[in-house]
């Protein structure tokens, strides 16, 4: 049963890791304007990207030094989240702590 939740839970885990990369994506294709706000479609997906991701990249962002226009927190959570996923949640089903 253990398994099977930690399982979830690495699943949750890329999930997010899959929201961070399109929302940094669809956030610069809209600053190099590939594509505009004027579209409701492209607004709607940008605003709830941003509020799904926003709150997790945001205490990064008080750590990280300024860069002028690069912005490293999506990259610094993503790296977090792997090692989660994969040394911690996984080294806890391959050491058979579960």
């Amino acid at each position: 049963m253990l398994i099977q939740l930690i399982g979830f839970v690495m699943m949750l885990i890329t999930l997010v890791i899959y929201l961070v990369v399109a929302q940094a994506i669809i956030s610069w294709l809209v600053a190099f304007n590939v594509i505009n706000t004027h579209n409701q479609f492209v607004r709607t997906v940008l605003t709830y990207l941003d509020r799904l991701v926003d709150p997790m990249v945001r205490p990064i962002r008080r750590f990280m030094p300024d860069l002028g226009g690069i912005d490293l927190s999506p990259a610094v959570l993503i790296i977090a989240l792997i090692f989660l996923r994969d040394v911690v949640l996984g080294g806890l089903i391959v050491d058979g702590l579960v």
